[in-house]
């Protein structure tokens, strides 16, 4: 088949030397196309031909034909590279490059021909173009990014939905893309997503990859089937669990849904109880399929009831014909009959992930099925991805005695693994000794991959074997291979094990404690929706605000007596004021994390410059010209006042921190509190004579109430809602600190003109002289 027909452009790697680093390319791409990346471009501007010739034998032979291997620009090197027998697919050619005619004349018919465009010049060019040149296009920069100097302008997603839209050949995001844009790119009819420094720099290149992979198989991807495994096309035709004959192949996107099939355990330790709860604790959504009833508690099991094996399938049936499972866990099964029903069950529907805990053994040394239920369970495990034995039942499994050493388990391991053509866990947790450790063995690919751990002095080990397994099956989904999978699995059982011993359940061994780290790094208190920040935080202030409605300036302002003196000086500060007020809005479109908000920074920080701004100047020219209003002999040049200094002083304190949820909150009192006042104004709350166009300050309150200014606010307090209520519980506290000391502040600036003292029982964190008080 040629490269062109076999070309899957779902995730696209573009190599760089430098962010590979001394892993080299070729190591972090056998790494990628692991993790199922779809096609590799090598990019080296700095070698020459001879070398990048050298290097496109390197990654031929790395790839293995598992993906396609192109190289940018340099036509004449892929030329020589071919005549030579390697295995390139093709090229990526820029506009200024080597014509793309010229390309598929020397490289063929059957060769990948890709070229960069991002500009409607570039279509009609294209469009003139025999049909059959170019196979996709590379369409970018998404974002900008620093691994191309010379990039064009970054287009963002919706350009390049714009782009794509009218484009006839397949389009390929390329540019500063993140995970978290894939999903975006793909429903906008993006045929793939290249990414350089994700998986270059990535500490992990194959879960890099993988991660990519699951963010674009929304539309039918190519995923890593396990360890050195070649790829194949899975086409998703339904919801349910359809997929290619002996495919293993999760789906992903979204949280993992992972079932437990497995007996209940009433004291919540073991059983389908722990696995529910592991399951969620990794990030998983859990269903359960019972197969026995028991009768215990932490200090051992009474009685157990097997409900039919027909019931089971019943269960079984009724998830799968509404239901999409990613992963199912097995754990015990307690004769041959619910054995075979849980086969056919998989032979039929073949879930993507399949751990099997087989509950063969006791902890004491009993075996707990009879001799034609254990052969039904050897048959069975054909059909998982991955067993987790203890160590009896790895000697069981293995037709051996129980190994003494971890040397012997491991040899078992493999025994089982080679024997049953499954990957398997083999656990030392009960060896003896100061260690605990576990080892990944799969003799398929030959690979041992150990996980040392000291061991934790305990009793609460009850479900541990349930617990793991349940969590590996989600983390296979998340994570996208079974060595991160059990790594992370083990990283969160450790904890969960160390802190059992908090729950004081039971008087034999108790359970782990499945959500500790949840429960101390998270917290247990809900997050607030925004709707419910705004109301707090504007209950927060009510005191302030009827402090400022109380102030002399305010009223004064109202009823129209203020004198020309004080209202200079407050426009005056007010000037001067918005000058830095600006740079700290500047920062705050520095610091935002999107493109939205920091937009409307932008925008609010240009506002300040050339609208209000100069709206002030103008005012303050008018009433410093006025007799009323003229300056007094001798007055002091125009400097921010103690006030404003320390209102300011706040801000660019805010800003310096660099935090910018704390920032956003510190500035948001500004808007709403001028808004909320202006509005009041308008409708006539403070007299309505403020209404009147005779007003002598009737110009000056119409800017309160201006419809544009209400809009920014809107926009202001759902931008800095929406941050609270995203934000840690910590975090959260210090935003509304700001926000208080803000509105406080706005209270002081209030006052000022007429040297107003606080109100002693309006505010209670504000009560100080107004003027030159506040200088923190």
């Amino acid at each position: 088949m040629s490269a062109r027909a076999e070309l899957d452009l779902g995730v696209y790697l573009v190599t760089d030397p430098v962010l590979c680093g001394d892993r080299g390319v070729a190591a972090v791409v056998a790494e990628a196309v692991a993790g199922g990346v779809g096609v590799v471009q090598l990019r080296d501007k700095h070698a020459s031909d001879a070398e990048i010739v050298e290097q496109l034998a390197e990654l031929a032979d790395v790839i293995d034909g598992r993906a396609t291997l192109l190289v940018n620009d340099r036509l004449e090197a892929a030329v020589e590279a071919r005549r030579r027998g390697i295995r390139v697919d093709g090229v990526h050619l820029g506009q200024g490059d080597p014509a793309v005619e010229r390309a598929r004349g020397l490289l063929g018919a059957d060769a990948v021909v890709g070229l960069t465009a991002n500009t409607a010049a570039h279509l009609a060019a294209l469009a003139r173009l025999p049909r059959g040149i170019v196979d996709y296009l590379g369409v970018g920069a998404i974002r900008p990014t620093t691994t191309k100097a010379d990039h064009p302008p970054a287009v963002g997603i919706a350009g390049f939905a714009r782009f794509a839209a009218h484009a006839e050949l397949p389009c390929v995001a390329i540019g500063g893309i993140r995970v978290t844009d894939v999903a975006a790119l793909r429903d906008t009819g993006a045929a793939g997503v290249a990414v350089v420094s994700a998986i270059c720099a990535a500490a992990d290149p194959r879960a890099a990859a993988a991660e990519f992979v699951r963010a674009f198989a929304g539309r039918g991807a190519t995923t890593p089937v396990g360890r050195g495994a070649t790829k194949e096309r899975i086409e998703t035709t339904s919801p349910g669990l359809d997929t290619a004959p002996g495919r293993h192949d999760p789906r992903e996107g979204g949280i993992p849904r992972v079932l437990s099939i497995a007996g209940s355990d009433p004291s919540g330790g073991a059983g389908i109880q722990a696995d529910l709860k592991s399951i969620s604790a990794v990030g998983g959504y859990g269903m359960a399929a019972i197969t026995a009833l028991t009768a215990q508690n932490t200090r051992g099991v009474r009685d157990v009831h097997v409900p039919p094996a027909a019931f089971l399938t019943a269960q079984l049936d009724a998830l799968a014909d509404d239901l999409a499972i990613d992963a199912v866990k097995l754990g015990m099964l307690a004769n041959a009959d619910v054995i075979r029903a849980v086969g056919d069950w998989l032979r039929r529907t073949r879930p993507p992930v399949v751990v099997l805990d087989p509950v063969m053994v006791s902890t004491s040394g009993h075996r707990l099925l009879d001799a034609d239920a254990e052969q039904a369970l050897r048959e069975l495990l054909p059909l998982a991805d991955l067993v987790t034995p203890n160590l009896a039942e790895l000697a069981v499994l293995a037709g051996e005695s129980p190994a003494t050493d971890w040397a012997g388990v491991v040899a078992q391991a493999e025994t089982v693994s080679a024997g049953f053509g499954v990957r398997v866990l083999a656990k030392g947790g009960h060896l003896g000794g100061d260690t605990a450790p576990d080892a990944l063995v799969d003799a398929a690919s030959a690979t041992i991959v150990e996980f040392g751990g000291d061991r934790i002095a305990t009793t609460s080990t009850h479900g541990t074997g349930c617990s793991l397994s349940s969590a590996i099956a989600t983390l296979r989904v998340s994570r996208g291979d079974w060595e991160p999978a059990v790594a992370q699995a083990r990283r969160w059982l450790r904890e969960s094990i160390r802190h059992g011993g908090d729950l004081a359940v039971g008087g034999g061994h108790g359970p782990v404690h499945h959500f500790a780290g949840l429960w101390s790094r998270g917290g247990l208190v809900t997050a607030p929706t925004p709707a419910e920040v705004e109301a707090e935080w504007w209950a927060a202030i009510a005191d302030v605000r009827a402090a400022i409605d109380g102030l002399p300036f305010i009223r004064a302002l109202a009823d129209g007596s203020l004198a020309a003196e004080p209202f200079r000086r407050y426009i005056e500060q007010d000037a001067l004021y918005l000058r830095d007020y600006a740079r700290v809005l500047a920062e705050a479109a520095r610091l935002a994390p999107d493109s939205a908000a920091q937009g409307f920074w932008a925008d609010s920080a240009h506002g300040c410059i050339v609208g209000e701004l100069e709206l002030h100047e103008l005012r303050l020219a008018e009433a410093s010209a006025s007799p009323a209003g003229s300056a007094p002999s001798g007055s002091s040049p125009r400097h921010p006042d103690a006030t404003t200094t320390a209102y300011l002083d706040h801000l660019l304190a805010a800003g310096a921190r660099g935090e910018y949820a704390v920032l956003v909150a510190a500035v948001l009192p500004c808007f709403w509190l001028y808004t909320d006042l202006g509005e009041r104004l308008a409708e006539g709350a403070f007299g309505e004579f403020a209404r009147d166009p005779g007003h002598p300050y009737a110009s000056w309150l119409a800017t309160y109430a201006d419809p544009a200014f209400a809009i920014a606010t809107r926009r202001a307090i759902e931008i800095v809602t929406e941050a609270a209520a995203a934000a840690s519980a910590d975090v959260r506290e210090r935003m509304l600190r700001a926000f208080r000391r803000s509105a406080e502040h706005e209270l002081a600036f209030f006052g000022a003109p007429l040297g107003a003292q606080v109100p002693a029982g309006g505010a209670p964190n504000a009560a100080r002289t107004v003027e030159g008080a506040m200088t923190a």
